[in-house]
């Protein structure tokens, strides 16, 4: 153990479907003082946390906070709050990730029905709303944006038809939120939770979530506080007890609201980063960052082609931070990616499932959606396919992404010679 040294993470670009290269403000952010959990100045914090977050979802719901843990942590005490054993569920699943609401859903408990589509491709609104029609379930769980796919699910009809059948809709926007339109309100989204590490620009480890007060209704009905931090005179709820204390919704709702509830010590780092990955995507502007992302996708996608490369799934629910590219026939698509990685430092992904070693997976997610990163991106990968055998006209990825980037700054394209 004397001999281990210094620890040193070799320099990369994360060009991946996450996690992406923070922003070194939110890692400067992160080296802050440690406080007290009920220190004034901490809770103070704690408030801006909430304030920022209900602007970044686009929503006036109180209960918008963090919950400490990567992404997942956020989807799973939504899930396990929500849902008693024995309540039906319906899970559209149209990537890796819909398969993972439906594990979660079945280890809370609940009768798990689930509809599918072509990985590549999104549900319409009939679908759903005929297959709530079918399964009558008490909640809908549904990912947003399934970075396995690199698909979108258009949400602005959903939660319209969820309320029609008072069915709860709960959404995993992990690799959207911060990169595209979250509006949880206007689309009557229910409950929706997230991760730092893809748009947003910061570390994994902190999940921000807000629930409406539709759904805190449903979970309060299931209010049991652990004795020694139980307030005397306490009624709990008449539901079931919640299977995680952990992840225990309304005890960390009581934590973060003035009542303060010592459920738990909260992450200080991960509450500073949070702020700051808040506070930078609210100065840049909510509108000015989605038009950053998709500006990044248009001029990417428009080198990939020019490389005569082919782009997986539907184009039209493609995400703007994360693309696919089918992986030509006869090339090592595990050894294109080592080079990338060994050769120029640069991270892309594979995928899953049905998609293994079918697609690539090239993000532009956050502080890494910038024009210096898809251009090199694009050059490097250049390199490595010829060297692949993959005939393609060197620099024309390069070129085009220019030309993409040159036309909506206003600036002629330069052609090629």
């Amino acid at each position: 153990m004397s001999m281990i040294g210094d620890l040193n993470p070799p320099p990369r670009l994360l060009m991946g479907p996450g996690p992406v290269n923070c922003d070194p403000r939110v890692l400067r952010a992160m080296s802050m003082p440690m406080l007290g959990q009920f220190d004034p100045a901490f809770t103070a914090i704690m408030n801006e946390v909430m304030a920022l977050y209900r602007r970044i979802y686009q929503t006036k719901n109180d209960w918008t906070f963090l919950v400490d843990g990567t992404a997942r942590a956020g989807i799973e005490a939504i899930l396990v709050s929500l849902i008693a054993p024995g309540d039906r569920v319906l899970v559209p699943v149209f990537g890796r990730f819909g398969h993972l609401l439906a594990e979660i859903s079945s280890r809370c408990g609940g009768e798990v029905h689930t509809i599918e589509r072509e990985w590549g491709t999104v549900f319409t609104p009939e679908e759903i709303e005929s297959a709530i029609w079918r399964h009558r379930p008490r909640v809908l769980a549904l990912v947003h944006g399934d970075t396995s796919t690199t698909m979108a699910q258009p949400l602005e009809n959903i939660g319209e038809i969820c309320r029609r059948h008072d069915v709860i809709l709960s959404v995993d926007a992990t690799a959207t939120l911060g990169g595209m339109d979250v509006a949880v309100d206007t689309w009557m989204v229910d409950a929706m939770s997230a991760g730092l590490q893809k748009c947003l620009s910061g570390p994994p480890g902190s999940s921000p979530i807000t629930l409406n007060e539709r759904t805190a209704a449903v979970v309060n009905r299931r209010k049991h506080v652990e004795a020694g931090i139980r307030p005397e005179g306490f009624v709990p709820g008449n539901g079931p007890r919640i299977q995680s204390n952990y992840f225990d919704l309304p005890m960390l709702m009581d934590y973060w609201s003035e009542k303060r509830l010592n459920h738990h010590t909260e992450a200080a780092s991960m509450l500073y980063a949070a702020r700051e990955c808040a506070r930078l995507l609210l100065n840049e502007g909510l509108s000015a960052c989605f038009a950053r992302h998709r500006l990044a996708s248009e001029a990417l996608t428009a080198g990939l082609r020019a490389m005569g490369l082919s782009l997986f799934g539907d184009q039209r629910h493609k995400m703007p931070n994360v693309t696919g590219v089918v992986i030509p026939k006869g090339v090592d698509g595990e050894g294109v990616r080592s080079e990338m990685l060994n050769d120029f430092g640069i991270e892309i992904g594979t995928s899953f499932g049905p998609l293994r070693g079918k697609i690539w997976r090239i993000g532009t997610m956050g502080y890494v959606c910038r024009k210096e990163n898809v251009l090199t991106c694009l050059a490097a990968l250049d390199a490595v396919l010829r060297r692949h055998g993959v005939a393609a006209i060197a620099g024309a990825g390069v070129d085009a992404a220019l030309s993409a980037y040159r036309k909506a700054e206003g600036a002629p394209a330069r052609a090629a010679e």
